[in-house]
Order: C-alpha cells, then sequence, then structure tokens
C-alpha cells in the first residue's frame, strides 16, 4: 500500500502519451483560435470567448470567466457534430446562479473538513460554503474570477490569475497558468502551472461535465464507464473521506472493467461523489485514468493525467431548472464529471498525497481529454 501513497507529488515532468508517431500532414496542420465578445462584468471588465478549431473540425470554447471550457464539439459516428459538455452560451447565464461548468477550480478543488488546515503549526480559516466544509476554493474561487487571458501562437490559449494573499482565507500570493491546447489528434490538453510566496494547499482541476450522447436532457446512466483505479477514498455523510484507501473490489466502485454508469446505481448512496485512487507508480508520466463509451452516438472519451486521483460525479445535483445550448434541460444524472486531482481534505490527512505547495516549488499538472468515434465500444 506505500505505492499508493507516494505517487503525485506537485512538480511533475510530463513526457506525454506515447501513442505512436503522429501522422506528417496532421503535425502541419494548426488549431485555428479565434475571439468574440462574451459579456461584461458589473466592474465594466469584458469577458472573452475563445473557439480553438483543429484540422478535423473538432470545436473547443473557452472563456476567461472562472478559464470555462464552455462547448466541446466532436463527431459521433455519423459524423455529425455535437456538444459532449453542458454549458451556457452567454455570461449573463453563468451569473448569478453558482455554477462550476467547465470551470478551473481553485485554490483547492473538491472538499477540506470543517473548513480549516494548518500549515507548521499555524491554523488557517476558510469560508465554510458547503454545510461545516469548504468546497471548492470557498465562496469566490478561481470559477468567479476573471483570467487574463493570452492566445500562443501554436493556437494554444494561456490564461493566467494572480490569488492574492488572504483570498478566501488561503496563505501565499499565488500565481497560476493554465493552457488549453487543442491537439490534430481531437485532444484537449490543460495544463497546470503554479507558485507561491508562501506555503499553501493547492489542487487545481477542471470542472467539465461530459455528455457523449450529446443531448444532456437525457440521463448518462447508460453511458459505460472504466477506472484505471483498484481503491478509492469513502467518504462520510458530509462526503469528506474517512481517510481510508478501501478497494473497490465487490462494490459498486467497481469500474476497473466497463460498467453502465446505472448499473449499480441503486447500490450507491445518493451517487456517485468519490475519488478513485489511480494505479499509477512513480514511473508514469500521463496515466490512462478513465473511459467513457456513450452506445448511442458512438463516441469515446479517454482521460489521461498526471494527477494521483480522479473524482467521479454523476451529476447528483442538477434538477433540470437550468438551460443550456441549443435549449436542452441539465436534468439530474445528464452528465457526469471525471476531475483528475489530489485527493479531497489532504491537508488534513497526512497519509494522502501532499497538497502543499512552497515557496522555490512550482506545482505543473496535466490532464489530456481524447475524444474519438470508435461506433463500438472497444472493449467489445
Amino acid at each position: 500500500m506505500n505505492m499508493l501513497f507516494a505517487v503525485g507529488t506537485l512538480s511533475i515532468l510530463v513526457a506525454g502519451c506515447a501513442k505512436g508517431n503522429k501522422d506528417t500532414k496532421q503535425q502541419k496542420q494548426k488549431t485555428e483560435l479565434s475571439k468574440q465578445k462574451f459579456g461584461q462584468l458589473e466592474d465594466g471588465r469584458q469577458v472573452e470567448l475563445y473557439t480553438l478549431t483543429n484540422g478535423n473540425k473538432m470545436e473547443v470554447q473557452i472563456t476567461n470567466y472562472g478559464a470555462r471550457v464552455t462547448n466541446i464539439r466532436t463527431p459521433d459516428r455519423d459524423g455529425q457534430m455535437g456538444s459532449v459538455v453542458l454549458g451556457f452560451d452567454s455570461l449573463k447565464k453563468y451569473r448569478p446562479v453558482k455554477t462550476y461548468f467547465g470551470a478551473i477550480i481553485g485554490r483547492y478543488a473538491n472538499r477540506i473538513a470543517n473548513a480549516k488546515f494548518s500549515i507548521d503549526g499555524k491554523e488557517y480559516t476558510l469560508p465554510a460554503n458547503d454545510g461545516d466544509n469548504t468546497l471548492h476554493g470557498g465562496t469566490r474561487g478561481f470559477e468567479s474570477q476573471l483570467w487574463n487571458a493570452n492566445p500562443m501562437d501554436n493556437g494554444s490559449l494561456k490564461l493566467s490569475y494572480l490569488s492574492k494573499d488572504g483570498e478566501e482565507g488561503f496563505p501565499g500570493n499565488v500565481h497560476v497558468n493554465v493552457t488549453y491546447t487543442l491537439t490534430q489528434d481531437n485532444e484537449l490538453k490543460i495544463e497546470y502551472e503554479a507558485t507561491t510566496d508562501k506555503a499553501t494547499p493547492i489542487n487545481l482541476t477542471n470542472h467539465s461535465y461530459f455528455n457523449l450522447s450529446g443531448h444532456p436532457d437525457q440521463t448518462v446512466m447508460d453511458q459505460e464507464l472504466k477506472i484505471n483505479a483498484d481503491h478509492y477514498t469513502p467518504v462520510n455523510d458530509e462526503l469528506i473521506p474517512t481517510g481510508e484507501i478501501a478497494s473497490v473490489k465487490g462494490t459498486p466502485f467497481d469500474f476497473t472493467e466497463f460498467h453502465t454508469v446505472g448499473s449499480r446505481f441503486d447500490q450507491t448512496k445518493g451517487g456517485y461523489d468519490h475519488n478513485f485512487v489511480l494505479n499509477r507508480t512513480e514511473s508514469d508520466s500521463l496515466f490512462h485514468a478513465a473511459t467513457v463509451y456513450s452506445p448511442s452516438s458512438g463516441r469515446e472519451m479517454k482521460v489521461f493525467t498526471t494527477q494521483p486521483g480522479v473524482q467521479f460525479y454523476s451529476g447528483n445535483f442538477l434538477d433540470g431548472s437550468l438551460v443550456g445550448q441549443n435549449g436542452y434541460h441539465f436534468v439530474q444524472h445528464g452528465a457526469l464529471c471525471l476531475e483528475t486531482q489530489h485527493y479531497p481534505n489532504s491537508p488534513n490527512q497526512s497519509n494522502f498525497p501532499n497538497t502543499i505547495l512552497k515557496p522555490g516549488q512550482t506545482y505543473h499538472q496535466v490532464t489530456v481529454y481524447q475524444f474519438s468515434n470508435p461506433g463500438k465500444n472497444p472493449a467489445n
């Protein structure tokens, strides 16, 4: 079990997915990047929407409000394009309603118990915005901030944010960069970097909600999921990990082989909202964390990451009241999240991988979402 706790350090050198040599023609193609107005904040600052389009006509849209992915359009088995994430088509629909759709979450993704933690004997108190606990960085986390956007020559989009000392109770001035790259292999690569001038917890993720059918007014219960994790972190009634690293064998959390999301759903309490401990080793760079397949559309999504865990969330708190692009109502369980991350409440769990970033260190993590349309589940 010691190996489970040794992986997931804060600074990781990424070599990339080893999937063979890319086609020469594809290497010469360049992702196109365009910009348009998305809205205006109350203080007059303009919010932009950036569209990345590759040579296969796959399209990813990102706004600098919350560094959010608002749309991902990919082809189904018949070549028909459709959106596979929940999102809105204007800024005003993201405000004032509190949503995390597609956002970068920070400083600390997921939950911190009792809204407090200690570093070197000093206790820090955070806003309690989820019962007695802190969720996704507090009352006004990274998802509610306007990021600086810098389009890159290669078609990538780099977004930057300065989280000031004391923001939401966290210590240190933290400089964060998140770079989105859409490759010619239909991969959305997200690269995270951060530095600090005081020791502070950090755990960044992207909170996209996926429905590979292209119809978020329908549930994901028939979509097939595999997670490369033999263990998970059980939680209490407040969704705080108990500290145990438990085997998934014989439980509804065993996705080591493909299962539909709904096949054992009634055996969970309230649905899936749990961290899975990935079967990675210290030598892994990008690790194949999970695969999702939609029988109705033939779309497949593979997730690769340098992170030690992935939070599988089954859209339990969606209720149909929100209406997104194309007029779809976001029904309960109408999407799932696979948030690559460190474990929840790690600052208060000494046996979990370390999440404290110190001055002089660089936080560096990478996650890749790879999309394809094989038409049928490759496992069948």
